[in-house]
């Protein structure tokens, strides 16, 4: 094909183009809303100092390694948040419930729950907030979030959650 027929080609199919576009009756669809950015479920109304801002902006699961009691970093970061927050919004009270899904008994993994939720009160309490706002539980393998085998899934159920409470239910 000469350069003069691709020139001509190209001429043609803009004219079709521009023909087929004037000829559209067709209304233009207004843009899809952008799903990503939509409110929660549930959480539209959510108000600052509530249950809901809590869990969504500052996160209530603190992680442990195998076996082990200590906070690392990032257990630390996520608590320091858990800090702040309660210091702005004192009137909660804090259940941190511990979890274990690690290699042993039940009673090796109801203490080791036990002392992750009091290492996590610890540091609360250490940070600034009220001893009489926290208590701390452990539950051993009871209420796992994965059922499973893998390392990689099994370090989830390796946990403390920091549950807001308005009163104490008792359970210490």
């Amino acid at each position: 094909m000469t350069l003069r027929m691709h020139s001509l080609r190209a001429f043609a199919l803009g004219a079709f183009a521009l023909a087929m576009a004037g000829c559209s009756t067709t209304a233009l669809e207004p843009p899809v809303p952008d799903v990503t950015n939509a409110p929660a479920a549930g959480f539209a109304n959510m108000q600052p100092g509530s249950e809901e801002d809590f869990i969504l902006n500052v996160g209530r699961r603190t992680y442990f390694t195998e076996g082990s009691a200590a906070l690392d970093p990032v257990a630390k970061t996520t608590i320091d948040n858990q800090i702040a927050w309660l210091k702005k919004h004192p009137r909660w009270l804090v259940k941190l419930q511990g979890f274990a899904d690690d290699p042993g008994g039940d009673a090796v993994m109801n203490d080791l729950s036990r002392r992750r939720a009091e290492a996590v009160m610890n540091y609360m309490i250490a940070g600034g907030i009220d001893a009489n706002r926290l208590w701390a539980k452990g539950y051993g393998k009871e209420r796992v979030v994965r059922d499973c085998t893998d390392t990689a899934c099994r370090v989830q159920n390796r946990r403390v959650i920091s549950n807001l409470r308005e009163e104490k239910d008792g359970a210490a």
